[in-house]
């Protein structure tokens, strides 16, 4: 009987491995669709750009409009993504086919679904910048490269065989979530598309965005770490007055959500630097220890 149950609760197990609970996958699968329809209307809205067959069969319809849709949709991925781990933790419904299943399903939401938007909104203009169109392919496959490199280190580190130290975090990111990453891209295309509304151009910020998709693409697979919010779960607790401005809060961020949400995701962003980089001035300021190594063990020469 102990031996059945020891074999259960093995995650390499091969019935634990591959099992799959309903709730949490559900929530994956949900990630996966947002991210398979966000890909399918960045296609449809470069085919309405390009005027051909597509653009006289859905006539009265706009690339923006399609842009938008899909923005939300990789927004609501983000929203899935955070549900699905939290629901197996949650139940201890956690398994190996979870975790891989929801790998493969952020490489689509998080990795093919901005890169293609932002290949086909910015980094491939129609009108001038051939040059700049010639190297937006690129650019964009470098954040896709980074974010799949992100994922599969995920997986890594988190494998519950790997031997962690004890000083080793387990509340923090290493590296800039793939969710992050991709809610900063398309937020940031939310926020162009309500100044291209306002009459404002693009063509200012077309130079800059190369710059930007490289540096979150950097901040995917650097080590700087960044909070998890896995400590907040369904038993939190919080102050009333504490939840009312939470409330407020989310009223204010949905009535400016065109620029809210490239606030918010920014902010994560450049939180994870500075404190990276606070905690690496307030070590160097730090008195040294000199290190001796230890010589008692290593093989003398024959």
């Amino acid at each position: 009987m102990s031996s059945d149950l020891h074999s259960r609760e093995n995650p390499y197990n091969v019935t634990q491995a591959s099992r799959i609970y309903f709730l949490p996958n559900l929530m994956t699968a949900g990630n996966l669709f947002c991210g398979f329809v966000a890909v399918i209307r960045c296609i449809q809205a470069r085919l309405l750009a390009d005027a051909g067959t597509f653009a006289s069969l859905h006539d009265g319809h706009t690339p923006r409009a399609y842009y938008i849709q899909a923005v939300w949709l990789i927004l609501a991925a983000v929203l899935f993504d955070s549900l699905d781990g939290r629901l197996a933790r949650m139940g201890g419904r956690t398994s190996l086919f979870g975790a891989e299943f929801d790998s493969l399903a952020d490489i689509v939401s998080f990795g093919i679904a901005p890169a293609l938007m932002v290949f086909f909104l910015i980094l491939a203009p129609q009108e001038d910048y051939q040059w700049f169109r010639e190297l937006g392919w690129f650019v964009a496959f470098i954040y896709l490269l980074c974010a799949a490199v992100r994922l599969a280190r995920f997986n890594v580190i988190t494998n519950p065989l790997l031997q962690r130290a004890e000083h080793e975090s387990n509340k923090d990111f290493l590296g800039l979530p793939v969710p992050a990453a991709a809610g900063a891209v398309v937020s940031l295309v939310l926020f162009l598309l309500h100044m291209a509304d306002n009459d404002r151009s693009l063509q200012k910020t077309t130079f800059a965005l190369p710059l930007l998709l490289l540096l979150i693409s950097f901040l995917m697979v650097s080590t700087i770490r960044y909070p998890s919010f896995k400590k907040i779960d369904w038993h939190t607790k919080t102050r009333l007055w504490t939840f009312i401005l939470l409330l407020i809060t989310g009223v204010l961020v949905w009535k400016l959500k065109e620029i809210s949400f490239l606030v918010i995701f920014l902010s994560y962003i450049g939180f994870g630097i500075v404190r990276h980089l606070r905690r690496h001035m307030t070590a160097g300021k730090a008195p040294g220890v000199p290190h001796k190594p230890d010589v008692s063990n290593r093989p003398t020469n024959s």
